[in-house]
């Protein structure tokens, strides 16, 4: 044998040794609680020797690759026992793991996002996380257990004011966050003007809000994602748990289809205040009242295969006098099939259908008005676990919209009024993404990707044409904007491409372990939203119209930094996180003084095209265990607009400077706590502090035809005064829960403990004495005592 064929024996042997040397195999499996087979999520799989682990996605399945061996796995997820199992990975196995909670009676351990060494690792930052047990434990106004309400304690968001609908994150307005239930769009997140989220609490399973460092595989908003999981119900048991309030009350009934293979979830809430309204001769004809439906039902094919089926739909009433009905609300289904083609291939299919719709009926002047939203979405998501330190999510989604601006029609047949119906729009608005997360070393972990976005404005409408393609003109005489007059206007059949769009949005996120307790963090994304807004109000409106970019309408184009420190300490009993981020947003929307946005059939005429700055500095600070835990959050930042001049003659809204928007709050300060003093009590307490919204004021008056005329000054140079309050709660459970099938507790809160008069608005008005104009404050609540007991069995 020549030397060659020694050196090609070698090669072959010394190849074949370090392929068994370098052998791996894959354990993967899901994770499920065992009292009701209800899939967790977020869940850590570690395997300690290694100093490595991964989390469970969306749907509980988990996927680790390592060498063969002998290992012990680690099972940690808070609110559940710790498990511990010893496994000899020799092949590719399949281990589904169960775990026990800590309690199993009504009362819930209240453990907040208790940050783990590998999220410490992990490149995810601008994400905040909340128990819903935490949640149920915050007191709030009327007593009334509210998902949005709890993210305005975390640091970087904030709401418009008192009884506001939405809320604002990083200086972003309220239609820039895309909220999604179960992966269905909820255009309105609010009931009875703000007062309560749709979202109710018992049929929640996860909550997740990106601030920032938003993968991928989201997009069409400028500003953040609120990812909401409906629970999958008890497979295992028939359960059924609620509450009763004051205002309102929910049922949530879950059991089996089959047993341990398809449960169903059903869900009910209403309020009942409208009825007290009856006893009073002088508002017996008034009624404010809200209800809503969640429904899940889940089936396991087999050990590959899961189906899902989902659904929403909630209604808000609203009517005076029998003369003025409002009724307004969402409506979702989705049907999901998870498929995993292997140990390292999961993937989700989703088909969703999300509706919102607006009706108003004025029988004094004789019309009703219907608009809405409609939209039609295919997702085809994957996750593969190409190795332990690489993985690879990508996918596909198309969305078709239907644009209902507004369809009048008389009230009854002597109204006078005739049918109209504004042209409806329609849009197509195609994705592809693909994201990895790539571990480098021990110290460097990427999250990287990109979003290939396009959108294709469709007939069948009319668009107007207008000279120099210009519907808003400026005269710098009066120093003021003018409607342009179309010169023509243009037909569009159905499906024809009137305009079209699309971009790349890049997403890059990085974390550097200093060592086992602390770690700094950076990211960049780039979010493209096509959907607009038409609102002049900071907070949403039944009444608000989403229409689709066009000719005129610019997409909102997002670009922000972050750069975060993460630590832990004492045992991760306590940690810290600081953040501050930059961010920029072009084309967003200003309107001209005087605005008319409602019935508007060239809403391009009112419009303009300017752009958003935000920035700031974020601190969290938590306490994770123990009797007392809880959180304290300060935010310091800006959020400004501007809308300069086309021309050199043209000054622009504010003299084309930079002003505050209307969702700018220098300072947000927030604190949460909750104390377990035993087994019957749990006391909880909110503060929150920020500074005061901008608004217009008047700087001076003059008379015109006897009539005392304010006069304005520049945009938004004023502010509302400080927004604050206290809130306190406290939970009883009798000790007879023990013993029994039926368990309850009680829940007295006090919201605004001080009787804090928060202004909502300010608004002027003549004084009929004076004649001068004076300002009124108006104000929501003051000091509202609550009480409602919630029940299961």
């Amino acid at each position: 044998m020549n030397s060659k064929k020694y050196i090609l024996y070698f090669i072959v042997v010394l190849s074949s040794f370090c392929s068994f040397a370098q052998e791996k195999f894959t354990l993967s499996g899901t994770i499920i609680d065992a009292s009701s087979n209800e899939s967790l999520i977020g869940v850590n799989v570690v395997l300690p020797s290694l100093k490595t682990g991964v989390t469970t996605n969306e749907y509980g399945f988990f996927s680790i690759t390592v060498p063969k061996g002998i290992y012990t796995v680690q099972v940690s997820y808070l609110g559940f026992q710790t498990l511990e199992e010893s496994i000899d990975l020799n092949q590719n196995t399949i281990r589904n793991f169960k775990l026990v909670g800590n309690e199993t009676i009504l009362k819930e351990v209240i453990i907040t996002d208790n940050k783990t060494k590998i999220d410490i690792k992990k490149p995810e930052m601008s994400v905040n996380k909340l128990s819903i047990s935490a949640i149920k434990k915050m007191p709030v106004v009327l007593g009334e257990v509210d998902v949005l309400k709890s993210i305005l304690l975390l640091p970087g968001v904030t709401n418009a004011g008192e009884g506001a609908s939405g809320f604002n994150v990083r200086g972003g307005g309220a239609d820039q966050n895309l909220i999604l239930l179960d992966e269905a769009t909820i255009f309105n997140s609010s009931h009875v003007f703000g007062f309560f989220s749709v979202f109710n609490p018992d049929a929640i399973k996860d909550l997740k809000l990106y601030k920032g460092g938003i993968p991928a595989r989201y997009g069409g908003r400028a500003s953040s994602v609120l990812d909401i999981y409906q629970k999958d119900g008890n497979s295992k048991e028939f359960h059924v748990n609620g509450g009763i309030g004051l205002i309102s009350s929910r049922i949530l009934a879950e059991g089996p289809l089959v047993k341990d293979k398809g449960s169903f979830l059903i869900g009910g809430r209403s309020s009942y205040a409208h009825l007290f309204l009856k006893l009073s001769e002088e508002q017996k004809d008034n009624s404010a009242y809200f209800y809503d439906l969640n429904t899940k039902l889940s089936y396991k094919l087999n050990p590959n295969n899961n189906l899902y089926l989902s659904g929403y739909f909630g209604r808000d009433v609203f009517s005076l006098n029998d003369s003025f009905t409002n009724i307004y609300g969402n409506a979702t289904l989705n049907l999901r099939w998870n498929h995993l083609f292997s140990e390292k291939l999961f993937s989700n299919l989703s088909l969703i259908y999300s509706d919102y719709y607006y009706g108003l009926d004025l029988d004094f002047v004789g019309f009703k008005w219907d608009s809405g939203i409609k939209n039609y979405n295919v997702k085809y998501d994957f996750k593969n676990y190409i190795s332990n330190k690489f993985k690879l999510n990508y996918g596909l989604n198309a969305i078709y919209y239907e644009f209902n601006p507004g369809t009048i029609r008389p009230s009854n047949e002597n109204s006078g009024i005739n049918f109209d119906q504004l042209d409806k729009k329609y849009a197509f608005e195609p994705a592809l993404y693909l994201n990895a997360d790539h571990e480098i070393s021990n110290k460097i972990a990427l999250s990287y990707g990109l979003r290939y976005s396009m959108f294709y404005r469709l007939g069948q409408s009319t668009v107007n044409i207008y000279e120099n393609n210009n519907p808003v003109l400026f005269d710098p005489e009066l120093q003021i904007y003018e409607k342009a007059t179309p010169i023509s206007s243009q037909f569009y059949g159905k499906n024809k491409v009137i305009k079209n769009y699309n971009y790349l949005e890049p997403r890059l996120s990085i974390a550097y372990q200093i060592n086992d307790e602390q770690s700094v963090k950076a990211s960049y994304n780039r979010m493209v939203q096509y959907l607009q807004l038409i609102s002049n109000t900071s907070s949403p409106t039944p009444l608000d119209v989403w229409t689709p970019s066009d000719n005129f309408i610019k997409p909102q184009i997002a670009d922000q930094v972050a750069l975060g420190y993460f630590k832990n300490f004492k045992d991760d009993m306590y940690s810290l996180e600081v953040e501050t981020y930059y961010k920029e947003v072009q084309n967003r929307l200003d309107y001209i003084d005087g605005a008319d946005l409602i019935a508007n059939k060239a809403i391009e005429q009112i419009i303009l095209n300017g752009q958003l700055r935000s920035y700031g500095l974020e601190i969290l600070f938590r306490k994770n265990e123990g009797r007392l835990n809880g959180w304290i959050s300060y935010t310091l930042s800006r959020s400004e607009q501007q809308t300069p001049g086309r021309t050199p003659l043209e000054t622009g809204i504010n003299n084309g400077q930079w002003y505050n928007s209307v969702y700018d709050k220098l300072h947000n300060i927030a604190v949460t706590s909750s104390y377990n003093l035993n087994d019957k009590w749990s006391f909880g307490a909110n503060f929150a502090l920020q500074t005061g919204q901008p608004v217009t004021y008047p700087t001076g008056q003059y008379e015109y035809l006897g009539i005392v005329v304010p006069s304005y000054g520049l945009r938004n140079e004023n502010r509302l005064p400080a927004y604050h309050h206290l809130d306190l709660a406290a939970t009883l459970t009798p000790t007879k829960n023990k013993n029994r099938e039926w368990k309850g507790e009680w829940v007295f809160s006090i919201y605004n403990v001080y009787n804090r008069r928060n202004a909502a608005s300010i608004n002027f008005r003549q004084n009929a004495d004076t004649g001068n104009n004076e300002a009124v404050r108006t104000s929501i609540f003051g000091m509202v005592p609550a009480v409602s007991y919630n029940f299961k069995f």
